[in-house]
């Protein structure tokens, strides 16, 4: 079964990956982005007759009122991500990542289905040995967290929505981003062959970019099964600390040093570890390994580079 898709923020680093997997898969699909960070990353889509791209603001009412009128779907991905630029913005954050959300509820009639990315970083800092699931009272701790644990409240209070609550992701995409964990440790050792850890115990749960497009095709062909539920989505045999991480890179990066800071604090605090049970009963089994990512980030950065203000 074939559905009329819109995608918020699809140009974004998720969207950039699962936009072609929905066309793959005969959808039609529409992308609402305003390209603040990549205008190239959905180029191979233009020449797709069911794709249609729309540059566009996701709080716009008006906008969102004609675009959804058609639609069975909308997966909406427009946000402000990230604990550092949600600080740095946070009218932006507040406005996109829950805002927007509510204005959406509002324009869509009720048997329009949502597929609606949060985060598991909603968990904050968890209990030692103890696995969050999705009973797990949420602590989020930063701007960002509280945001998309109060998109998912808005989406799940309205019905007809699935939400999946992502591990950190990681992996490459055409409109990458350098920033995310396991992207940045293995850039490191690539290019700075070095690293400086601070709070190296801190543990989180991963996933793979395209293990997360995989989790929102199963949403679309499991929707009767799965909706009005919250759902943890990431790799169960990666509960891992940062040291263990880096340790990991080491194993395929073997020049790579990594120093523990006996002083100073991670920005980031979370720490918890998450069970993916939920959604495994359900028969979502990861495509992706952490092993298999980094292997993938090591070529890939054998390509690319941040040096936009390098005169080398």
């Amino acid at each position: 079964m074939s559905f009329n898709i819109l995608v918020t923020g699809g140009a974004g680093y998720l969207g950039s990956v699962i936009v072609p997997e929905l066309l793959k898969l005969g959808h039609k699909v529409t992308v609402l982005d305003n390209f603040m960070f990549s205008p190239t990353s959905l180029a191979d889509c233009c020449y797709q007759a069911n794709f249609e791209v729309v540059r566009g603001d996701a709080r716009n009412k008006a906008l969102l009122t004609k675009l959804v009128k058609d639609k069975d779907v909308v997966i909406p991905l427009a946000a402000l991500v990230g604990a550092p630029l949600c600080n740095r913005d946070e009218i932006g954050t507040l406005t996109t990542n829950r805002d927007a959300i509510k204005t959406l509820t509002d324009v869509l009639s009720p048997e329009q289905r949502i597929l609606m990315p949060i985060t598991n970083s909603g968990y904050g800092v968890g209990q030692d040995g103890i696995y969050c699931t999705e009973e797990t009272p949420l602590n989020p701790i930063s701007t960002y967290g509280q945001t998309k644990v109060d998109a998912e409240k808005i989406a799940l209070d309205r019905g007809n929505a699935i939400s999946f609550r992502l591990a950190t992701v990681f992996g490459m995409s055409p409109r990458m981003r350098l920033d995310l964990l396991v992207n940045d440790f293995v850039y490191r050792a690539v290019n700075d062959r070095f690293i400086v850890i601070f709070e190296g115990h801190f543990k989180r749960n991963y996933i793979h970019i395209r293990d997360v497009a995989n989790a929102f095709i199963m949403g679309l062909n499991n929707f009767e099964t799965m909706k009005n539920e919250p759902y943890n989505v990431g790799l169960s045999d990666a509960n891992i600390s940062k040291l263990e991480l880096c340790a990991k890179i080491k194993e395929q990066v073997p020049n790579f040093t990594i120093i523990e800071a006996e002083i100073g604090k991670d920005p980031d605090q979370r720490n918890y570890i998450v069970s993916n049970e939920k959604i495994e009963k359900l028969g979502f089994k990861p495509q992706h390994s952490l092993e298999m990512g980094i292997k993938e980030l090591i070529k890939a950065y054998t390509i690319i580079n941040n040096s936009k203000f390098s005169n080398v």
